[in-house]
């Protein structure tokens, strides 16, 4: 899961130790990696693609990776995260397809050589998929989508890194390391590969939230001005902005936004008029829109909001927002549902219209199709990834198919 004190159990961070309780995937932790994911040294390819036996999906050969001009009519590229150290986990990144219109999904490749990568982003013009690699001593990949080639890992300085982004300028990644609280920036080349890192700021105020034993930075995010960079820290109750130099990939701090104590605020989405984002705080199980100062990078919390979810624990885990802006989604792990909000006043209110179904077990993250069309589900604990079909008059989800089987499914994205 993802919540509370981080510490480790048989290597695994706190945050994946209760993500996997409950799971029959995911029963137990091995102390080493699974076979044929051995980390690549930094700028030398060692990746392969081959058919994923522990994936019972489509036996469907896994697509190429199409360039930038894949026209939406045919299918989609569509890579999976996991974590490869984990009983009945993955080999690497998974590789599929998803059909646009039927939102089924098609494949079961795998990218070898990519040790634990439970998230994934793509460089904007296509060409380069980067993955985390969860582990104490944290690392992120590169891989050339044209031949899934591995082009090396950096060390990110840091303990558990669970989210990375690319910013929209393209020429620098910036990561998160849930277990050391640290935020990293590394320069990408015009191949797509990594350099060393640039920059490495901590988190050490203010100081770590009730429960918490220190600081848990969860996600680092531009936001749409391209002017700052937004870190969320779980362990702290914090959202850091930070001004990134985009010549030396430096970090320098200009504002901190505070939550309520214990609130463990998790993800940030940004509403695609720039002016609000929504924050998904997960150990309080509560949303709160944001304002957002372009000119400050300074960011205003409001009111925590209900996420729909009737269990009895519940942690939310992400919000995504439709392209046009209109809709809002969260993915509730434990209540096992997706809360649909409709988005007002220009993006400044969120109404919650109800909540439907995940159709699986421990929904971890979720994300659109780059039209908005579909809805792409990872579901942790079932080790399935479903596909809902977004209305975008209404904002109702309604269930393409049967959920696709993916080992210790922890990120799914479309392309």
């Amino acid at each position: 899961m993802d919540s509370g004190t981080e510490g480790t159990d048989g290597g695994w961070s706190r945050r994946r130790l209760i993500g996997a309780l409950g799971g029959a995937a995911t029963a137990a932790a091995l102390a080493g990696c699974a076979e044929g994911s051995t980390a690549p040294e930094a700028g030398r390819p060692s990746g392969s693609t081959a058919p994923d036996a522990s994936a019972p999906g489509s036996s469907t050969p896994a697509p190429s990776a199409p360039g930038p001009s894949a026209t939406s009519s045919g299918p989609r590229p569509l890579y999976l995260g996991t974590y490869t150290s984990t009983e009945g986990g993955g080999r690497g990144i998974g590789v599929a397809a998803y059909d646009p219109a039927s939102g089924r999904i098609t494949g079961g490749g795998t990218i070898t050589g990519v040790p634990d990568p439970s998230y994934l982003a793509v460089h904007p013009n296509g060409g380069t998929l980067y993955a985390v690699n969860e582990r104490e001593r944290g690392t992120v990949t590169a891989v050339r989508l044209s031949d899934r080639e591995v082009l090396g890992s950096r060390a990110t300085g840091g303990a558990h890194p669970c989210h990375l982004s690319v910013h929209p300028g393209g020429r620098w990644l910036l990561s998160a390391d849930y277990g050391s609280g640290t935020v990293a920036v590394h320069p990408i080349a015009a191949s797509g590969a990594l350099g060393e890192r640039t920059d490495q700021v901590t988190h050490r105020r203010p100081a770590p939230g009730p429960g918490q034993q220190g600081p848990h930075a969860h996600q680092c995010v531009t936001a749409p001005d391209g002017g700052h960079v937004l870190a969320v820290d779980l362990g702290t109750d914090t959202v850091y902005s930070y001004r990134l130099d985009t010549r030396a990939g430096t970090l320098t701090e200009v504002a901190q936004a505070h939550t309520r104590a214990g609130a463990g605020p998790r993800h940030l989405t940004f509403h695609p008029g720039g002016r609000y984002a929504y924050l998904a705080d997960e150990t309080d199980d509560t949303v709160a829109v944001c304002a957002y100062d372009a000119a400050t990078g300074r960011l205003t919390i409001g009111a925590p909001q209900p996420t729909g979810a009737k269990a009895d624990t519940n942690y939310p885990a992400q919000l995504v927002v439709t392209p046009d802006g209109g809709h809002a989604f969260l993915a509730n792990r434990g209540d096992n549902t997706l809360a649909r909000y409709a988005v007002e006043a220009d993006g400044s209110r969120l109404r919650l219209l109800g909540t439907v179904s995940v159709e699986g077990d421990f929904p971890r993250q979720i994300a659109l199709s780059p039209d908005g069309g579909l809805l792409f589900a990872a579901n942790q604990r079932s080790g399935t990834v479903s596909v809902f079909r977004v209305d975008a008059s209404n904002g109702e989800l309604r269930l393409a198919g049967e959920p696709f089987a993916s080992p210790v499914a922890v990120c799914a994205l479309p392309l």
